[in-house]
C-alpha cells in the first residue's frame, strides 16, 4: 500500500476538519476514537503551564460519535498547581456546537528525582513487516484503522477473537505539517484495545463500542512504536471492559482502558 499521504486533521480557521484517514469501523461517517484521542491530547499539551509537565494521565469520554465534519476544540485549566494540574478539554461539531466528547486530563511537574524503576524483564519482539497481516479487505473504504496506522501483530490478528498484542504505528501526522508528539502517538494506539482483542468477530451481529478510554502513561514512549498487549472483558449483563498494557521497544509505559457496552443482534 505505501506510506500514506496526508494527516488525520487540517486547520480551517478556527476548525479543524478531519480527512478520510479518521474514519472509525463502526459508522463510515464517523471517527476512530483513536484519531479523536490524539488531537485531544495535542491540544491539552499546549496549554501552558507555570513549570515544565507532562501529562499523567487522559480520560477522554465520547458522548456521541464523532462525524467527519469540522470540529472546534477548546483546552482550559480547571485545576492550577505547580506540582499537579487537572486540565479539561471540550470537543464540539463546527456547524451548530453539540458537545461530542469531553475530556479531562492529570498533569505533573516534571523534574530529575531519584526514584527506582524496576523496569522489565524482556521487551515483545517486534515482527518484520513482511509478515505483518494486512488490516485492509478489497473495497473497503480508506479508514484509520487501515490506512493511518501500521499494525504488527505478535499474537492475535484482526478479526481473531481473543488477547492481542499489537505492535501499532501512527503512520501521518495528527495534524498537518506538525511531527506527533510521544504522547500522541501512545493516545492514538490506545484506543485499539477493544478491537484488538475482540471476543468475537467483526461480522455486524454484535457490538463490543467504548464510550470512553483513559490512559496512563508514567513515561513517554520512545520511537514511533507502540504496543497494546490487550484483553477485554465481558459480562451477560452487556457491559464489559478492555485493558491494555503498553510498550514502547525499551518497556513498559502505561496502561489503557476501556468500558464497553456489549449487544447482539
Amino acid at each position: 500500500m505505501g506510506e500514506p499521504q496526508g494527516a488525520l486533521y487540517v486547520a480551517d480557521g478556527d476548525a479543524w476538519v478531519p480527512s478520510e484517514l479518521t474514519r472509525g469501523p463502526w459508522d463510515p461517517g464517523a471517527q476512530h476514537g483513536g484519531a479523536v484521542a490524539a488531537l485531544v491530547v495535542r491540544e491539552l499539551e499546549r496549554v501552558e503551564a507555570p513549570v515544565p509537565t507532562r501529562l499523567a494521565r487522559l480520560t477522554l469520554e465520547l458522548l456521541r460519535p464523532v462525524p467527519l465534519e469540522p470540529l472546534l476544540l477548546d483546552a482550559q485549566v480547571v485545576r492550577p498547581g505547580a506540582r499537579v494540574g487537572l486540565l479539561e478539554a471540550e470537543l464540539r461539531r463546527a456547524e451548530d456546537g453539540e458537545r461530542l466528547a469531553l475530556a479531562r486530563a492529570l498533569r505533573i511537574r516534571t523534574a530529575e528525582v531519584d526514584f527506582p524503576d524496576p523496569g522489565d524483564a524482556e521487551v515483545p519482539e517486534l515482527p518484520p513487516r513482511a509478515d505483518a497481516p494486512q488490516a485492509t479487505l478489497p473495497g473497503a473504504p480508506v479508514a484509520y484503522h487501515s490506512h493511518a496506522t501500521e499494525h504488527r501483530f505478535l499474537r492475535g490478528v484482526f478479526g481473531e477473537p481473543g488477547p492481542a498484542f499489537d505492535w501499532i504505528r501512527l503512520a501521518v501526522p495528527v495534524v498537518e505539517g506538525e511531527e506527533p508528539s510521544p504522547w500522541q502517538r501512545a493516545a492514538a494506539a490506545a484506543d485499539f484495545g477493544n478491537g484488538i482483542s475482540a471476543l468475537v468477530p467483526f461480522d455486524g451481529s454484535t457490538v463490543f463500542i467504548n464510550p470512553d478510554l483513559t490512559v496512563h502513561l508514567w513515561r513517554a514512549p520512545v520511537g514511533e512504536w507502540v504496543g497494546l498487549d490487550a484483553t477485554t472483558r465481558t459480562s451477560p449483563t452487556g457491559v464489559g471492559l478492555a485493558e491494555s498494557a503498553l510498550w514502547d521497544r525499551t518497556g513498559r509505559i502505561g496502561r489503557s482502558l476501556q468500558s464497553l457496552y456489549l449487544d447482539r443482534f
